[in-house]
């Protein structure tokens, strides 16, 4: 009897032991295909800096809206504008035809060398830009939306002209709202979702686009910090924006 008794405690351990190595290897598995699976998605669907999918119906990013570019060289001169995928623009005036070709004055003032007409920018949309909430931003009050806006647009280094075009934009989705969460991306992002190419190279280039969720009520966010760039020499500035749905 003792020996049986001995043999049970020796099947017992040994059925412990093959259950649980088998669990480990289904763990193991289940990291090494999850890991495949996220090194194998298209690059257009998966955007390393928020880490979020864009799915092929559009869902998890968002329409980049109204990115106005200006553009202010130091002496006249003619300029080329291209964007590095243009697959990913929705509308554009005038209409975007492998790149823009203006005749860009000192002002700020743009002649298109297709039609010329005068502009006083060049104006596209995009989709499946990565506009998600992150830990940073700031809470404002839907209320307050216009004096936010004129202090952190000029923190971020656009002029009275562009701030007004930016602001009388928004505005009117911002102040709908109770409280806006609100968050900042500037060249980083923006060069990696639709790079710019521009004949003579600027030598500044400031892009801005506001992300922003409107609340019912104010939530609790790690206030973004701002930084103001040099504006120098032929200068290139872009806003835009996306709401988070």
């Amino acid at each position: 009897m003792e020996k049986n008794s001995s043999h049970k405690k020796d099947n017992t351990g040994l059925i412990i032991g093959v259950i649980f190595g088998s669990l480990m290897i289904v763990v193991a598995l289940i990291i090494i295909i999850g890991g495949i699976v996220q090194n194998n998605l298209p690059d257009e669907r998966y955007d390393p800096v928020y880490r979020r999918y864009c799915l092929p119906d559009g869902s998890g990013c968002a329409t980049i809206e109204k990115p106005m570019i200006y553009l202010y060289p130091e002496e006249d001169t003619d300029v080329i504008v291209k964007l590095g995928e243009p697959e990913k623009i929705t509308t554009s005036y005038p209409k975007y035809n492998n790149g823009w070709r203006v005749f860009a004055q000192k002002d700020g003032t743009l002649v298109d060398e297709n039609t010329g007409r005068i502009l006083y920018g060049l104006y596209w949309e995009g989709a499946n830009f990565p506009a998600v909430q992150s830990e940073e931003g700031f809470v404002v009050k839907g209320s307050e939306s216009a004096a936010f806006l004129e202090e952190k647009l000029a923190i971020l280094g656009l002029n009275e002209r562009e701030s007004e075009e930016f602001i009388v934009y928004w505005l009117p989705k911002l102040e709908a709202n109770n409280y806006n969460y609100i968050h900042f991306e500037t060249n980083e992002l923006l060069d990696e979702y639709m790079p710019i190419n521009v004949s003579p190279k600027p030598d500044s280039v400031i892009r801005i686009a506001m992300s922003f969720k409107g609340l019912d009520e104010p939530i609790k966010v790690v206030e973004q910090e701002l930084m103001t760039p040099v504006r120098e020499g032929f200068t290139l500035v872009e806003w835009g924006g996306s709401e988070i749905k």
